[in-house]
């Protein structure tokens, strides 16, 4: 029996380190080919190192050419305030579905969460129009309000799951001891939902940072369009300077992750119970 065990193991670990190198691969191949440059990429050899160091100098171009960094403001703002005012909203909403007493609490349950069910592409035209109805389109207000929309059913069905565990008794000891129902929620919930939380709000920053489809339907100008809207217009023409752009637009939400990665990690184990 352990014999067969440690063959098991071994062949998971076999397998995930041939997936992490799958993986892996094209990751290798954007930061070489980021190194090279024009003629060199389309001329040289796939597997070729790159013989100088023109990075500097494609960031430079995509900086310039696209307003790569202009666009990475743009996205930052965006996903930054579109993730906060969605999870704060959200906490709201799943709070007083699971555990106020509202009437038609699963009704008003799978109204907001039908904002997943339906693809996203079916959202373009009606909100293009009313946007540009509204004055609207084209502007950062505008995005930040479709993406706190969008990003709302989503997080509030992941917060409304966790706060279902907790117990009653918990809110009903409060209530005893003076606390009113927005104490209970800021004093009780939110320290305990402190993993969940991070979860949703990395899930929903990633999500409105990567996002291109809307980017390119609701902005046109260069200091509203976002960051994957701005590398989109890079185009085939220069592919190192589109890795580049790529390398660069990656960082953000890396970052993000290594700062969230525990609380990420307790969350996944809480929201997948």
């Amino acid at each position: 029996m352990m014999k067969q065990k440690r063959t098991t193991k071994v062949v998971i670990n076999i397998i995930l380190t041939v997936l992490s190198v799958v993986w892996l691969f094209p990751v290798v191949f954007t930061i070489f080919g980021s190194f090279k440059g024009r003629q060199e990429y389309m001329l040289g050899n796939f597997w070729e190192l790159p013989k100088g160091n023109l990075f500097f100098s494609n960031l430079y171009t995509a900086l310039t050419t696209v307003g790569l960094g202009n666009g990475m403001l743009s996205s930052f703002l965006y996903a930054f305030l579109g993730a906060v005012f969605s999870v704060a909203i959200a906490t709201l909403a799943a709070y007083a579905i699971a555990h106020l007493n509202i009437k038609f609490r699963m009704f008003w349950f799978m109204l907001i969460y039908s904002g997943t069910i339906f693809p996203f592409q079916i959202y373009l035209i009606p909100v293009y129009r009313g946007y540009a109805q509204l004055n609207l389109y084209d502007t950062r207000f505008g995005m930040v309000l479709f993406y706190t929309a969008i990003c709302i059913p989503f997080s509030m069905f992941v917060l409304r799951n966790f706060f279902i565990g907790i117990s009653r008794e918990i809110c009903e000891s409060a209530n005893i001891d003076g606390c009113t129902t927005m104490q209970v929620l800021t004093r009780i919930f939110l320290p305990m939902a402190k993993a969940p939380l991070s979860i949703v709000f990395l899930s929903q920053f990633t999500w409105c940072w990567n996002d291109l489809m809307f980017g390119l339907t609701f902005t046109k100008s260069p200091n509203i369009r976002s960051v994957m809207a701005s590398i989109s217009l890079l185009g085939k023409a220069d592919v190192p300077m589109l890795l580049t752009g790529c390398i660069i637009a990656s960082i953000p939400t890396i970052v993000l992750f290594i700062v969230l990665q525990k609380n990420f990690e307790s969350g996944f184990v809480y929201t997948s119970k």
